[in-house]
């Protein structure tokens, strides 16, 4: 379920909010292999299911950083904010990568919208985003994110 908000300037007054998960995807074998292709990353753990089988993770596993990439489409879902020019990926204030995400796992973000402060360009926010990997004690990342929301 996605949660709307109707102008940049709205965050401001929402800080504190949870907003919501995303629907859970699938990664697979597949978006794996073109992850190492598309950062020149083949590491035997990533890309090699047969040795991955006797490893220290019993499979192949998603790359850290194709766990982060992958905040990019939930949080699409998570959060909208209408009545923008422009929205821009400023960066992260705090990445942990926590347990491995196998291949064949499926994955959800859960958001809070922890700050938002007005900057010359709209508004900043900053969301607490944890990356839940489906059936898991505990999930694959949690992060703080920022984003610019540009008026139109």
């Amino acid at each position: 379920m996605t949660t709307v908000f109707a102008s940049p300037d709205a965050l401001l007054e929402a800080v504190g909010a949870d907003l919501g998960a995303s629907d859970w995807i699938t990664v697979d074998q597949q978006r794996i292999d073109r992850f190492a292709a598309a950062t020149d990353d083949h590491q035997w753990i990533h890309v090699d299911p047969e040795r991955a089988a006797s490893g220290p993770f019993g499979g192949t596993i998603a790359h850290g950083y194709l766990s982060l990439s992958l905040l990019a489409p939930l949080m699409f879902e998570v959060l909208h904010v209408e009545a923008c020019a422009l929205v821009v990926n400023a960066g992260s204030d705090r990445v942990r990568f926590l347990t491995p995400v196998r291949a064949g796992s499926r994955v959800r973000a859960h958001a809070t919208l922890a700050a938002a402060e007005r900057i010359p360009t709209g508004v900043r926010a900053k969301t607490a985003v944890t990356v839940e990997i489906e059936g898991a004690g505990k999930p694959a990342l949690v992060a703080e994110t920022l984003t610019v929301f540009v008026p139109a």
